[in-house]
């Protein structure tokens, strides 16, 4: 996906990318073994566009309610150094975060699929949504992706912000050198 006018302008500000989880990074589904373990399933995809912007530049976080041994175990293979979890308040802590990093709330972009991320999305300079979320969301954030959570949706949102900061090409064509 290609931003453009405001969308663009929005996005060459960001260096820090803000992701919820579940509906997100994963297709939202919550399934448990026998024993009572939540796992999650994660779209590679995703996980190399998280690394090509990290890799830009662009500093990587995820704030979820929930608290998750697989959610823990793909942040840290991902090299996501900033994955809260367990988190009632979105609001507090994106804004600890951000003053964390001494950016402000206008060089942060996330990503959500549900009113219990509104919180950091309207905050953020830019945020966006999954198709599948809410009209209440939908209406409240500058774009909305193409591609469903845990399915493409990440890797969308990362280069959009890559393309509109011009770092897009150069992460690709060392593919093709």
């Amino acid at each position: 996906m290609i931003l453009a006018g405001d969308l663009a302008a929005r996005a060459a500000k960001v260096r820090l990318a803000v992701f919820d989880v579940d509906g997100v990074l994963t297709d939202g589904s919550l399934v448990y073994t026998a024993d009572g373990e939540q796992t999650k399933t994660f779209n590679t995809l995703d996980g190399h566009g998280l690394k090509m912007l990290q890799a830009s530049g662009v500093h990587l976080a995820i704030i979820s309610g929930r608290r998750s041994a697989a959610l823990a175990r793909r942040a840290d293979d991902l090299g996501i150094a900033h994955c809260l979890m367990g988190i009632d308040d979105k609001r507090t802590a994106f804004l600890e975060l951000t003053a964390s990093l001494q950016l402000t709330t206008e060089q942060a972009a996330g990503l959500g699929d549900d009113v219990v991320d509104l919180p950091f999305l309207i905050r953020c300079g830019l945020s966006a949504c999954v198709p599948n979320a809410p009209a209440f969301v939908k209406s409240r954030v500058h774009f909305v992706t193409r591609a469903n959570g845990g399915n493409g949706a990440a890797r969308e949102f990362c280069e959009a912000i890559m393309a509109a900061q011009g770092t897009l090409e150069g992460a690709l064509q060392r593919y093709l050198d």
